[in-house]
């Protein structure tokens, strides 16, 4: 019995310990833009490979009339992406498509998304770290650079977890999470 007993409390931390833990900074990063970097490459590759994995079919699914598809939640958060970016003074490059969020084939959606994500990369990667305290204005509300960048890593998580909820309304496990329950 003492065994058993054993056995039934280590393979709950067990199990547990297979759960993919958040990407972590390393000890030796301090700089905001490596903790922003590291924040980026998980949201982004999660929002990647979920937008992968739903099937084409599912991109206009909705979940009730007027609110956003599947399609349009990725190709917001791709527009977004550059649109936050423009309050850092970072204009959106040249040629992206004026309907963002009319596109609606799954290729496309994901290389959207891919190329905004690559673009909020580049980006904070030459961001300049005594500019992070600058005061500036985000939807009229006083802020920092700092402000802005949290901002955007806030909007990624908001609508992972909106797609989360989709995918799986719509029988998709998230990539990192499937097999685990």
């Amino acid at each position: 019995m003492k065994r058993f007993i054993l056995i039934a409390s280590i393979v709950p931390f067990l199990l547990g310990a297979r759960v993919q833990e958040p990407a972590k900074a390393p000890a030796s990063a301090t700089s905001y833009r490596t903790e922003f970097l590291i924040g980026l490459d998980d949201v982004g590759t999660k929002l990647i490979q979920l937008a992968e994995a739903i099937p084409a079919d599912k991109y206009s699914w909705r979940p009730g009339t007027g609110i956003r598809s599947i399609s349009e939640v990725f190709t917001h958060v791709a527009g977004s992406n550059y649109f936050l970016l423009t309050f850092l003074g970072k204009p959106a490059p040249a040629g992206l498509p004026a309907d963002m969020e009319q596109i609606t084939e799954k290729a496309r959606v994901v290389a959207e998304l891919k190329r905004s994500i690559e673009h909020l990369r580049t980006t904070a990667k030459g961001m300049n770290e005594a500019d992070l305290e600058r005061a500036v204005k985000l939807f009229g509300n006083n802020t920092t650079q700092r402000g802005v960048y949290g901002t955007i890593l806030n909007h990624l998580h908001e609508h992972l977890g909106q797609s989360i909820a989709y995918a799986r309304i719509n029988g998709v496990a998230p990539p990192w999470s499937a097999g685990m329950n």
